[in-house]
């Protein structure tokens, strides 16, 4: 056969924007749940196709299971994956019908006896489980699991009888703080940014972030880590910054916070996003495909955090 002579098109460049750089990035490595989840939030997606994804990782029972959060595999409905579930359908204005109306079932049939959550039911026994997070017979009530869960409910205006008792616990779990680490705080947070009584949670919050600010659970410069020592049982160099107490400046963790610290670790946030366009997992690895599952779930949050902080992404 002749040669044509065409000269071969260039290599097409690299996208270069922080959403582009990550997009390419989501559809090498992400679940289908978290490129629908990334073609909402950032390609005017619709919820539709986010709830399809998500009903894979539903049961019988009402709750969710499937490894939706990764360091959990295997089938069974778990507290931590129907609270990932709620966000997702939050995240995508879906947190309400009879849908919720199941899981509040499911999460009313694993609670503990003071009507609040464990982090992790006992079905979890039979399959692969993150070393850090012990599976126990009689597991206590959690905030981990409970708070995040109450604040979203009560957000989207979910009114359902396992919501008393569950608030009041989250009330005194989060009254009677002392000595904390980032994640329970972080739990605290999403409780109080939505429970109906706002002058209690604005003076909750007020007490949390002097405790937080006082026990150095916030990195505050990001040039000198070394400055803030981890939290035990937390990996090597996982810190939390600013932004991981507040995702947005509607949060009342935001007032915890002067304009520059808060300028520094979105600038320090930022400046984390890979050659590969993914952001870092921070916790403990302890197996490649949780690890691989959870840089998508990390990266959006990324994203949106910069967005809501009217940072350029692209």
């Amino acid at each position: 056969m002749a040669e044509t002579g065409a000269t071969a098109l260039p290599p097409t460049p690299p996208p270069h924007t922080p959403v582009a750089r990550a997009e390419r990035f989501v559809w090498l490595t992400a679940r289908v749940l978290e490129q629908r989840l990334f073609a909402h939030h950032f390609r005017d997606g619709g919820a539709d196709p986010v709830e399809t994804a998500l009903d894979a990782y539903r049961n019988d029972d009402g709750g969710y299971g499937h490894a939706l959060e990764p360091d959990l595999r295997g089938p069974v409905s778990q507290p931590l994956h129907t609270a990932r579930a709620l966000r997702v359908l939050d995240a995508v204005g879906r947190c309400a019908g009879q849908r919720v109306e199941r899981m509040c079932r499911y999460l009313t049939s694993v609670s503990t006896a003071d009507g609040a959550l464990p982090a992790i039911h006992p079905g979890q026994r039979d399959y692969p489980t993150a070393p850090f997070v012990p599976v126990v017979d009689d597991p206590p009530s959690d905030l981990l699991a409970t708070g995040p869960v109450v604040g979203l409910l009560h957000r989207n205006e979910v009114w359902h009888a396992w919501l008393f008792r569950a608030t009041d616990f989250c009330w005194q779990a989060v009254e009677s703080l002392e000595k904390s680490h980032p994640y329970e705080i972080e739990a605290a947070v999403a409780f109080l940014d939505s429970a109906p009584d706002r002058p209690r949670a604005e003076a909750a919050a007020d007490r949390l972030g002097r405790l937080v600010r006082a026990q150095g659970l916030a990195a505050l410069d990001p040039d000198d880590l070394d400055a803030y020592p981890v939290s035990p049982g937390y990996a090597p160099g996982e810190h939390h910054f600013p932004y991981d107490y507040a995702r947005t400046p509607r949060s009342l963790a935001r007032a915890w916070f002067t304009d520059d610290e808060m300028a520094r670790s979105l600038d320090h946030l930022a400046a984390q996003q890979q050659e590969d366009g993914g952001w870092p997992v921070r916790w403990r690895q302890w197996a490649p495909a949780p690890a691989l599952e959870a840089r998508p779930m990390v990266t959006i949050e990324a994203l949106r955090a910069l967005h809501a902080y009217g940072r350029a992404i692209g």
